[in-house]
């Protein structure tokens, strides 16, 4: 088998046993690695491995390594695998794929690949959840505290989120989408791909990574104390039960706001002026998923049959 792993080796020590992972495995190991060393790396690395005709590219990382190594097989036959090392690791949550890196690849072994929709905002690509408004703070919030040194992690971000909810302020917003429009303030415009955050997380359950369709989810003001309460919501997959939430379906959206809107992609916070536009590439990336997820017709993918 002809193919490349991509390691963010900054992880330290989970990047060390990761690595190790590979080179105990039979299957993966006789794998090229490709260690990434500044921001766009693993975007080159995953364009250059798919032009030389690379089967499979291992994505070896958080959501941040799996978006750019996805950016860089965009369109091509390569299939991603996911070896999750992150903090949130939601899409590797949502295909069924283990957090650790002996078993993840093990599962990846007998893997199939699927045809997987590629979100768009401002042409940037997002794999997972992209998003404007309280995340995309707390996302900022989460990076600050990772550069000046603290824990990284689910128990971190939530309390970050915790510590922003109770000064957040939140912005009035403009979304047009799917031939409905939405105005007024709202703490918070996802767009999902896949079905969760992260962590346990869960915007939308339902939701299918191959149905060409972006499903677009508003979290209407309230006040700090009703937002903190009913966030459990998240991680009972009861989000779509809390009276502010609402969801359109829609393979396109325009977001606006005044000023400058933080935003993030998969996570990594991002800032731009005037607003968002969003769209799906149906089935644009070629990725690895679990026998038993792709067979599950309650999983994130249409069920096919298995050869």
């Amino acid at each position: 088998m002809k193919g490349v792993a991509i390691l963010t080796p900054r992880a330290g020590l989970a990047a060390a046993r990761a690595r190790a992972a590979v080179e105990r495995s039979a299957h993966w190991r006789g794998l090229e690695m490709r260690l990434t060393t500044a921001p766009g790396d693993a975007r080159r690395f995953a364009s250059e491995a798919a032009a030389a005709g690379a089967e499979i590219v291992l994505a070896i990382g958080g959501d941040g390594t799996a978006n750019e190594t996805a950016w860089g097989l965009l369109g091509t036959t390569s299939a991603l695998g996911l070896v999750p090392m992150g903090s949130g690791n939601g899409l590797a949550r949502t295909l069924g794929i283990p957090l650790k890196p002996d078993a993840a690849l093990a599962v990846l072994v007998e893997a199939v690949p699927r045809g997987m929709d590629v979100g768009m905002v401002n042409g940037r690509p997002f794999l997972n959840v992209a998003g404007a408004g309280f995340d995309a703070q707390v996302g900022l919030d989460f990076n600050e505290h990772g550069r000046r040194g603290g824990r990284r992690g689910v128990f971190t971000y939530v309390w970050l989120a915790v510590l922003r909810i109770m000064k957040y302020r939140a912005e009035s917003w403009r979304l047009e989408a799917g031939g409905q429009k939405f105005e007024g303030r709202a703490c918070i415009v996802a767009f999902v791909n896949g079905r969760q955050y992260g962590g346990g997380a869960v915007l939308v359950p339902g939701a299918r990574l191959d149905d060409s369709l972006l499903d677009i989810v508003v979290i209407e003001d309230a006040p700090a104390l009703e937002l903190a309460w009913n966030a459990q919501r998240l991680f009972f997959g009861a989000l779509a039960d809390y009276r502010r939430y609402r969801h359109i379906a829609s393979a396109q959206a325009t977001l606006t706001a005044r000023g400058t809107v933080p935003y993030h992609r998969d996570g990594e916070p991002e800032s731009t002026p005037g607003g968002l536009e969003a769209s799906i590439l149906p089935r644009a990336l070629r990725i690895l998923v679990p026998r038993a997820t792709a067979s599950d017709p309650h999983g994130p993918f249409e069920p096919q049959p298995l050869v």
